[in-house]
């Protein structure tokens, strides 16, 4: 039988470990300068690849203008008392924990773009911090190191760390959660189970409080469990206390319903390549067009993937010690099972099967890729190569969009504000392009002399509201009113629907086409601008 590797040393119940050998055996230390310089080293490996994301994620934090969901953010956490709770429990408890923390944060700081999207630039460091320790702990320190710089090094990542939503922070707690589960299933005392334990319930209920979606990652996290049974009970236990911290959630989203993901279509051959291509870091559609490089990157990858994949069955196959592979099943089993997951309920119940849902899979996708090209059996030229070669080509993704708007809500403002002139009246469809107007009205460059009239909604624009999914029109007595007192206005529209959606979508897009065709009809003139590609926003303007 080979001998085993460096990942399945066995621990005092004869069972494999995931403790690397550089850690020393279970209850020995390091004294002196070399223990001291081996703990600095170990610091340096997971602080500097988090330090470099942070970086990343703080240049041109304020550049790139907010986008529906962002504006959504700053509505719902502006709210104060029962229209505060009203707001967060409008989502069915989706991100009530983001918007807790937003909500503290905008009446401590204010609501600049920099505040708001503080948290995340930190979510991402510490996502970065996470994955370093776990393939440390999974693998060795070349790992650990090529792991963080290709997690900090991330278009997805770097761009939900500039964004005024719960992602970053949510993948965070995933990835801290690991790292506890792992601590967990190889502790050899009841302290060390207890406080593993504690981590781990801290970690997973605030991720999940930051999104559902961390939920995908349970199914995956009990891989860890292979070889480590004895910890079943206490991994139940944990599981249990996580349950009922997030009973209210439960509560919430169910009488919610699926409703608020009505945009979600079911899965084709499309969202899987999209999906695919985030996971590799070589894109993020369609927020981001694909470059030159992304097929490159997005390939070279999946063969990466691939030979992970490799790694853990071929020892199976061969039944020669299938204990070494232990540490990269729990990888990618992390990277896959959320996926699978998802997929097949999108094909049986309500479709989640997106890329931002699935970006819980990301930091398995930087570990993965990191064991394939810092293998052993490679040369050390080899792998410095390759590691450069998809730094390199992730970087190329990444840097060409900082700054860049897919959907520019800021310019679409400005566009209304320099044209408007006396007696112009606006209206939105949805209304939730609103929250987002009306952000920009109170973070202009220079404070606009004329502001259009509202008239639907009818709510003064300096008042910020949660206008969030609303598909409504006014009927044929407000309609005519509108016509009758705005002799110009603005028709902002951005996520009307899509004739090839869900039928929610049909039916909001039918909705937008019959609204435009009565102002269409009732106004002698009208004009189009577009601004955006990723959902465009459409500025009408109508005159008699």
């Amino acid at each position: 039988m080979a001998a085993p590797a460096r990942n399945t040393l066995r621990d005092k119940a004869g069972e494999p470990s995931l403790r690397p050998p550089w850690r020393g055996a279970p209850g020995s230390h390091n004294d002196g300068a070399a223990g001291r310089g081996a703990r600095l080293a170990r610091w340096g490996v997971i602080g500097v690849p988090a330090l470099l994301a942070g970086v990343l994620a703080a240049i041109d934090l304020d550049a790139r203008s907010l986008w529906l969901d962002e504006a959504a953010t700053v509505s719902i956490a502006s709210q104060h008392g029962a229209a505060l709770a009203a707001a967060m429990a409008h989502d069915g408890g989706n991100m009530l924990g983001y918007y807790a923390l937003i909500h503290v944060l905008i009446g401590w700081f204010g609501d600049s773009v920099d505040v708001l999207r503080l948290p995340s630039v930190i979510g991402g460091a510490a996502t970065t911090a996470f994955v370093a320790a776990i393939a440390m702990r999974l693998f060795d320190r070349r790992v650990a190191i090529a792991a963080g710089l290709l997690s900090a090094i991330s278009l997805p990542a770097i761009y939900w760390a500039q964004n005024v939503r719960s992602y970053a922070l949510m993948l965070a707690f995933v990835a801290a959660s690991y790292l506890a589960l792992l601590a967990l299933v190889e502790a050899e005392s009841g302290r060390a189970v207890r406080r593993a334990g504690l981590a781990y319930v801290v970690a997973m209920t605030l991720a999940i409080y930051m999104s559902f979606v961390a939920v995908f990652v349970i199914p995956a996290q009990l891989v860890a469990l292979v070889g480590h049974r004895r910890r079943t009970r206490a991994v139940i236990a944990v599981l249990l206390v996580v349950a009922g911290l997030c009973s209210p959630l439960a509560v919430l989203a169910a009488a919610r319903g699926s409703g608020q993901l009505f945009w979600v279509p079911r899965p084709d051959l499309r969202d899987v390549g999209q999906v695919a291509v985030a996971l590799a870091s070589a894109g993020l559609q369609p927020n981001f067009h694909l470059t030159v490089t992304s097929l490159g990157l997005a390939c070279a990858s999946v063969v990466a993937f691939a030979a992970a994949a490799g790694l853990v069955v071929a020892p199976v196959v061969r039944r020669v010690n299938p204990t070494r592979v232990r540490a990269e099943l729990v990888v990618l089993a992390w990277l896959v099972v959320p996926a699978v997951v998802s997929f097949v309920e999108s094909r049986l119940a309500q479709p989640t099967f997106t890329a931002r849902n699935l970006v819980v899979s990301l930091p398995a996708a930087a570990v993965l890729l990191a064991r394939v090209v810092c293998d052993q059996r490679l040369p050390r030229l080899v792998t410095a190569g390759l590691l450069a070669s998809f730094v390199g080509l992730r970087a190329a993704q990444l840097v060409p969009t900082y700054g860049v708007s897919p959907e520019n809500w800021r310019f679409a403002t400005t566009s209304v504000l320099e044209k408007a002139e006396p007696g112009d009246c606006i209206a939105f469809y949805p209304l939730d392009g609103r929250m987002a107007f009306t952000y920009y009205l109170d973070h202009p460059v220079a404070i606009p002399a004329i502001i259009p009239r509202p008239v639907w909604p009818t709510t003064p624009l300096r008042r910020v509201l949660p206008y969030v999914e609303r598909y409504t029109t006014p009927d044929a007595a407000a309609l005519g009113k509108i016509v009758a007192s705005c002799p110009r206005l603005w028709f902002v529209t951005s996520h009307e629907g899509s004739p090839r959606g869900t039928a929610t979508s049909r039916a909001n897009y039918a909705n937008y086409v019959f609204f435009l065709a009565e102002l269409q009809t009732r106004y002698l003139r009208s004009s189009l601008a577009t601004v955006g590609w990723a959902s465009p926003i459409h500025i009408w303007q109508f005159g008699r």
